[in-house]
């Protein structure tokens, strides 16, 4: 279970925080952030997918919050992060390629719109960064989870080139999915996730706001390695 110990003057650090849309490329930069400054790498969009998994292994509907929070109080959630690859388990199960499957994603925007699931998930990502050390990336970090970061960004692009970037995730997993499926789906998930009233997606107040369109990901990250130390990484 995912209960951090109390956190130790000893390994404060900085804690950054990013946010973006879907396959905006903020899991992939933080990965790479996280690895270039030794700090831990918090997946924050994972959680709620592996809820949405275990919810739909489960039989809930993904209107029914209050089993969804009874769900999510109990889930035997945890991170191996090895400085390269963050592991997402579920008790002994191994989910992190389980949770990528699109009908997932969709399953963990609609979870995440209940406020009692949020509360829940939300208290166990404070206590993980409450370390420091720490690359959080999600959809309400710098509003909600890290509004004190000594961080914050937002990445984006546009809807086409995140598009193309999970498309090409899917050709290169050996899955056949027409590129339009994938633009209308991001391009529904962007509505929801905009939209809710518990956790919207929108830009933190002090965030530095990155477009990565046309950008290459070794460009970003150093781009953001470049912001991290100017804010004491």
């Amino acid at each position: 279970m995912l209960e951090p110990a109390a956190p130790s003057p000893a390994v404060r650090g900085i804690r950054i925080a990013i946010d973006g849309p879907a396959a905006s490329g903020k899991g992939t930069v933080a990965r790479a952030v996280a690895t270039a400054l030794g700090y831990l790498y918090i997946d924050t969009g994972a959680m709620y997918r592996a809820l949405g998994l275990a919810a739909r292994r489960a039989g809930l509907r993904v209107d029914d919050a209050a089993g969804l929070s009874s769900l999510a109080s109990g889930l035997p959630l945890d991170f191996a992060w090895d400085g390269q690859r963050a592991r997402v388990m579920l008790g002994e199960e191994d989910v992190s390629v389980a949770i990528r499957e699109p009908e997932i994603g969709a399953m963990a925007s609609a979870v995440a719109v209940h406020p009692q699931v949020r509360a829940e998930l939300v208290r166990r990502q404070q206590l993980l960064a409450a370390r420091g050390r720490v690359v959080v990336d999600g959809r309400d970090i710098g509003t909600v989870v890290l509004p004190d970061a000594e961080l914050k960004l937002y990445l984006d692009a546009s809807l086409s080139e995140r598009a193309r970037r999970r498309h090409e995730e899917f050709q290169a997993k050996g899955e056949r999915v027409a590129l339009a499926e994938v633009e209308a789906e991001i391009r529904d998930r962007d509505a929801q996730d905009s939209g809710r009233a518990t956790g919207p997606l929108q830009v933190a107040p002090g965030a530095v706001l990155l477009d990565t369109t046309g950008l290459g990901i070794d460009e970003v990250v150093q781009r953001v390695l470049r912001l991290a130390q100017r804010a004491g990484a």
